[in-house]
């Protein structure tokens, strides 16, 4: 029979050389609670990029009556949890000022910091602070990782266009004005910083998993059982959801490791001893050219997901691709993103870039939708997060950034106004950062970048939270 027990939430299912951070259970202690004041689940960030922008009559709901009911098919994925979605048209970007040549270096750098680089230092890194790690800094004190920053692919693209530094293409997340943040592109990379695994007696996270790390997964797991004989039945449903995405994860993550071994073998001459003489060679699985973008994209969601579940970090920046480059055969066509995107109102090509939007948007709801499956206190996990998506330019054909596509998913703990379409909002991307952190209960001693006032119609009438 289980027994009534409070635990505290920093309590880890440990083995040798790892640590298992365990979700929020009902049955955990929480620091920020005390006695008097019952606990809350905190309030979560989470950004979600892709290049380009968008078809912009395919993207936007044709008018606010319509959102729920018939949204554009570029949300088709988000029917399921729309009216935790929120989408505001009239969002502008910052303008390129004296970087008119330099619309790629710049929409990923300001996605997040709202500002332009300085123009007197523009082979180096000198910028704003980003939305995303003001976020951390204000919330990296309660939790292990004060910020996680994803990417599907390492950034490859060098074009020094305006002269400026080429940091600006692959990153969208400023620790300084001075200091940007690498996003990190290898999932198995990922589950390491969660499950804390060190290098043995040097103290440092490993960058690697070994074929044993797997057995010592099992053991961490195995682990849980004793832990689940003193929780409620609700908290070992809990447990039990949550170990059994830990190791969906890890087996997907070695499933590509697999995939990926076996192809560069078979591109050496060495055959697979699990492929018949007759099966055709495996494909090779690489980012961002390979067959199944999706998975990977899906994997890092879900690595996102547990960073949010374990309350691991409070803020994830994930670039779900850079800049120029990257193509989608998932989808039927090798197309390059960044040249289909100038379509000069070609049909086949506008067509292209509308599925690619969607393709994006469709990793965006896998993880929103997972998240809104979630228990978590008296809501869902989606509840108590704000989930970012969007883009840094409008239109990808023009390169203009006068009405950037954002979407917005979760709650914020009762604190964003959502199961709305709002068609004539008047601000810029710096008010929409600003407002956002605000409802996330952040405090700011300036505004982000550009802004000049919040934007009251994102916000709810419930009073933001720390």
């Amino acid at each position: 029979m289980s027994k009534n027990t409070t635990i505290d939430r920093r309590f880890c299912l440990k083995g040798v050389g790892a640590a298992l951070a365990l979700p929020l259970l009902d049955s955990m202690g929480w620091a920020e609670a005390s006695e008097k004041k019952a606990f809350k689940p905190p309030i979560r960030l989470g950004f979600m990029y892709m290049p380009h922008g968008v078809i912009m009559d395919q993207f936007w709901p044709t008018d606010a009556e319509s959102f729920l009911t018939s949204p554009p098919p570029a949300l088709d994925s988000l029917r399921p949890v729309l009216d935790q979605c929120l989408m505001m048209k009239g969002i502008s970007g910052v303008s390129n000022g004296p970087f008119k040549g330099a619309p790629h270096a710049l929409e990923l750098s300001t996605w997040l910091t709202a500002a332009l680089p300085d123009p007197d230092k523009r082979d180096e890194i000198s910028i704003s602070i980003s939305a995303d790690q003001i976020a951390a800094g204000a919330l990296g004190a309660f939790t292990t990782l004060p910020s996680l920053e994803l990417a599907t692919m390492p950034q490859t693209w060098k074009e020094n266009q305006a002269g400026l530094n080429e940091a600006y293409y692959s990153h969208c997340s400023f620790r300084s004005p001075t200091q940007a943040v690498p996003a990190e592109s290898n999932p198995r990379n990922v589950l390491n910083r969660l499950f804390h695994k060190k290098i043995e007696g040097s103290g440092r996270a490993s960058t690697g998993m070994s074929p044993l790390d797997r057995d010592m997964l099992d053991l961490v797991i195995g682990g849980a059982r004793d832990l689940r004989r003193t929780l409620s039945p609700t908290d070992q449903r809990k447990l039990d959801e949550y170990l059994d995405s830990v190791r969906s994860v890890e087996r997907r993550i070695a499933a590509i490791e697999l995939r990926q071994k076996e192809a560069a073998m078979e591109q050496a001459g060495v055959r697979s001893s699990r492929r018949h003489e007759s099966d055709s060679p495996p494909i090779e699985i690489k980012i961002p050219e390979g067959d199944k973008r999706s998975e990977y994209m899906q994997v890092m969601c879900d690595l996102n997901v547990l960073a949010f579940q374990t309350d691991t970090t409070r803020v994830c920046t994930y670039i779900g691709s850079s800049p120029n480059g990257v193509s989608y055969p998932e989808l039927g066509f090798t197309d390059k993103h960044h040249s289909t995107t100038h379509h000069n109102n070609d049909p086949e090509k506008v067509r292209k870039v509308a599925a690619i939007t969607k393709f994006n948007i469709d990793q965006f709801a896998y993880m929103v939708k997972k998240m809104a499956s979630l228990r978590e206190g008296d809501g869902t996990l989606l509840d108590n997060c704000i989930m970012m998506w969007g883009s840094g330019l409008e239109n990808g054909d023009r390169h203009t950034r006068e009405n950037l596509p954002f979407i917005l998913a979760g709650r914020g703990g009762g604190s964003i106004n959502t199961g709305h379409f709002l068609p004539d909002v008047k601000g810029n991307q710096g008010d929409l950062l600003t407002t956002l952190l605000t409802c996330a209960g952040i405090p700011l001693d300036r505004p982000v970048g550009i802004a000049t006032k919040q934007i009251k119609e994102i916000a709810s009438d419930a009073t933001p939270r720390s």
